[in-house]
């Protein structure tokens, strides 16, 4: 009779401590959407809004004279490996708060995957590249997605004009969005990061800027890691080409036309050029713009890491990308 009394026993607690687990899942669950609304709306530093997306920081700065009534462009600006949002949203070392003043775009800040408080020294899943978000397999296509509709469900976004932009390991991951996520973005510029993705079947033709250094010593012109690109080698790849990225993305778009030089600035130490392919399927293009010198750094930016070389002023990486945002929305 004992092992009988005992299943009835069990029996009747199981139920009870199922339904005990369901109420512990409901209240967390409660408490932290109490913790999302609390920051959703609240300010940052500088002005910017906070917003929670899967657990993550994205701070968004609405431009001056944002009005609801006018649907407005929205860029996603992704922070290099081992940044933060903050970083990024710095005007000091890339000014893009200033530039969405100036042209009217919504800018937002998104934070990559990180394991310490506050976000910092965190890193994106681009493909072979980079660090614990490579590792962990963080699907940050999937985030990049539900900050965009989170934004949206906020504020009033253009979606035929949601771009995404991203210097070094944040570029590389609009390598990858443009890849995985064309029915979002319309148009992605990179910036010291090539593409790092091992498969690319884009849903539609897409418009992508690449923007590089010559003398970049951390993601190689010509190719692999360079000695400041990482402390531990086996958190980052051999980066592909800037040549090799720019092949892939004309055969994507099938691109048949030639080239063309819509800048071309002569200089050992500040000289720059920008070369546009046309020709391509939907009407894209894809356009890459070099930079002499400026190392691994955000051309026409203020200020830089320090110990690292001062950052070319032969081009404005805030115009071009904007310029070609604006022609890809056309």
């Amino acid at each position: 009779m004992r092992p009988i009394v005992i299943a009835i026993c069990f029996g009747l607690l199981l139920p009870a401590a199922q339904a005990q687990e369901t109420l512990r899942e409901r209240l967390k669950a409660r408490a932290e959407q109490r913790r999302a609304d609390k920051t959703s709306d609240a300010p940052a530093k500088g002005g910017l809004q906070e917003l929670q997306v899967q657990g993550r920081k994205v701070l968004v700065h609405l431009p001056t004279g944002y009005d609801a009534a006018k649907p407005a462009p929205l860029v996603l600006a992704l922070h290099g490996g081992g940044g933060h949002a903050e970083y990024m949203a710095d005007d000091e070392k890339y000014g893009l708060q200033k530039k969405a003043d100036a042209a009217g775009f919504v800018v937002a800040f998104p934070n990559g995957y990180s394991k310490l408080p506050g976000g910092r020294f965190a890193t994106w899943n681009a493909g072979g590249c980079c660090g614990d978000a490579r590792d962990k397999g963080s699907d940050d296509v999937g985030f990049a997605r539900a900050t965009v509709k989170a934004i949206q469900a906020r504020y009033s976004i253009d979606a035929r004009r949601v771009f995404a932009t991203g210097m070094s390991n944040g570029g590389m991951l609009s390598h990858r969005l443009a890849c995985e996520a064309a029915d979002v973005f319309r148009a992605v510029a990179a910036v010291a990061g090539t593409d790092a993705t091992t498969n690319c079947t884009p849903s539609q033709p897409v418009s992508v800027l690449h923007i590089h250094a010559r003398d970049d010593t951390h993601v190689l012109f010509d190719g692999g890691a360079g000695a400041d690109a990482f402390r531990d080698k086996s958190k980052v790849m051999e980066f592909v080409s800037v040549p090799e990225t720019i092949s892939r993305w004309t055969q994507r778009n099938q691109c048949t036309a030639s080239p063309q030089r819509t800048l071309d600035k002569p200089g050992a130490k500040d000289g720059a050029y920008c070369e546009t392919y046309s020709g391509c399927a939907g009407g894209v293009s894809v356009q890459l713009c070099v930079t002499e010198a400026g190392g691994h750094s955000w051309p026409g930016a203020g200020s830089v890491r320090r110990g690292k070389p001062a950052a070319s002023q032969a081009l404005d990486a805030n115009d071009v990308i904007w310029r070609f945002f604006e022609q890809a929305a056309r």
